[in-house]
């Protein structure tokens, strides 16, 4: 854990919740955490999208309107950072219920913004460039009115036309630019990826998400008998190219699966008919995950999205475990082939297939490489390591703000018309 501040800020920490929680709810709550254990003053504003589910039928037909400005989370924020006067407010997700109104509140009340990217919405409808089985950055290239042809968001045209709406008119409104003073991203990936899509190369800061508690590592003299999937069974993560791959291997490489979702019947019900030495486990809790990483040889990461910074991969590193993962996106900067894990070419079930037999055969450079994954761990992803890089955005941050605030004073102050 951090040490103690000696000067706490007044920290506004702002979220909106999916309706089943996942990685971003998981790093709003840690950040949380450390700010509020290293003496800072914690101001939350979450809104939740389970509070949809209460909406009436006449209501939910206002979620088109309110993506784009959310007129109640506007007066609730103002009076929120009129009461609290935070020092920064670092926001995770305003989509949908929060909107991006809330900006406006920030300028209005001369508070500088943080922003965590943790997806790519900023520039694309369904958040992940994947469309139809592939990459897809069709919207930063042309318009976000392709993404509502395709249905990219939850496969809805009706709905993706509200995030293209919102997206459309804050991207006209320079809200991104104007409005937000920095933005964290999590790998120079993301960075290069934002940059291209038009983000300002100076407003963006690279900071990595953590594991906190730092798990342990495993019984690493003890026997490791499988190889381990952690994460969402559905087609864009590469499981059906799991399933390929252990097709091609010999009896007797165990694979578990943990995780559920959409693919999941239809996969578990093709790994039983081909015999396939693969256990499905379905949803486990974060202590179980931890504990089927710590007993793995090694972990598979076979996602075909460009990805972000996947829990799954650091959470392996802090038990000592390599990553077997898709040489694609972030995934090839976060995993050092030959090092912190292995990388084979993504979507390539043959590929993999031969690189899993490679590690399996070889389960000593497996412990090697897990021992350079948890020095990976200690080096980048901690939680002191995250508390210290979160704590010099935001002092820079609010440096240059007040700076900048100071000099548009004295303008005034020396300005003819005074």
């Amino acid at each position: 854990m951090p040490e103690k501040a000696t000067g706490g800020m007044r920290i506004l920490l702002v979220h909106n919740t999916y309706q089943y929680r996942g990685g971003e709810d998981v790093v709003f709550e840690q950040e949380k955490r450390l700010l509020e254990s290293a003496g800072h003053e914690v101001v939350e504003y979450l809104r939740h999208n389970r509070e949809i589910q209460q909406y009436s039928t006449v209501r939910k037909l206002t979620l088109f309107g309110r993506t784009v400005w959310a007129s109640d989370s506007y007066q609730q924020f103002h009076r929120l950072v009129e009461a609290k006067r935070p020092d920064i407010v670092h926001v995770h997700n305003t989509f949908p219920l929060i909107s991006p109104s809330i900006y406006w509140v920030c300028r209005k009340q001369r508070v500088p913004v943080v922003q965590t990217l943790h997806n790519y919405r900023l520039f694309c409808p369904g958040a992940n460039f994947f469309r139809a089985g592939k990459i897809c950055e069709d919207c930063v290239t042309g318009s976000f009115w392709q993404g509502v042809a395709h249905g990219c968001y939850r496969d809805s045209r009706p709905q993706t036309a509200a995030v293209a709406l919102m997206l459309s008119l804050h991207h006209a409104g320079k809200t991104w630019t104007r409005m937000v003073d920095r933005y964290i991203v999590l790998t120079a990936f993301a960075r290069n990826r934002f940059v291209n899509a038009g983000l300002p190369t100076e407003k963006i800061s690279i900071k990595p998400n953590c594991v906190d508690p730092d798990p342990g590592q495993g019984n690493s003299n003890g026997e490791r008998t499988y190889a381990l999937y952690v994460g969402r069974v559905s087609q864009e993560k590469g499981v059906p190219t799991l399933l390929q791959a252990w097709r091609q291997l010999p009896k007797g490489i165990a694979l578990r699966i943990v995780g559920d979702g959409p693919a999941r019947a239809i996969l578990q019900s093709k790994a039983a008919d081909d015999n396939l030495d693969i256990t499905f486990l379905g949803h486990q809790s974060r202590e179980q995950v931890i504990e089927a990483m710590q007993e793995a040889r090694f972990v598979v990461f076979s996602s075909e999205l460009y990805e972000n910074l996947p829990l799954t991969i650091i959470e392996a590193f802090a038990c000592g475990v390599p990553v077997i993962a898709s040489r694609l996106g972030a995934m090839q900067e976060i995993v050092e082939d030959g090092r912190t894990g292995l990388l084979f070419s993504s979507g390539d079930a043959e590929d993999l297939a031969r690189i899993v037999m490679s590690a399996w055969k070889q389960p000593e450079y497996m412990r090697c490489l897990g021992e350079h994954a948890r020095a990976e761990y200690e080096a980048k992803y901690t939680a002191s390591a995250n508390y210290h890089q979160l704590m010099d955005i935001y002092r820079e941050v609010i440096h240059d703000y007040t700076q900048a605030a100071g000099f548009c004073i004295n303008l005034k102050e020396v300005s003819p018309t005074n």
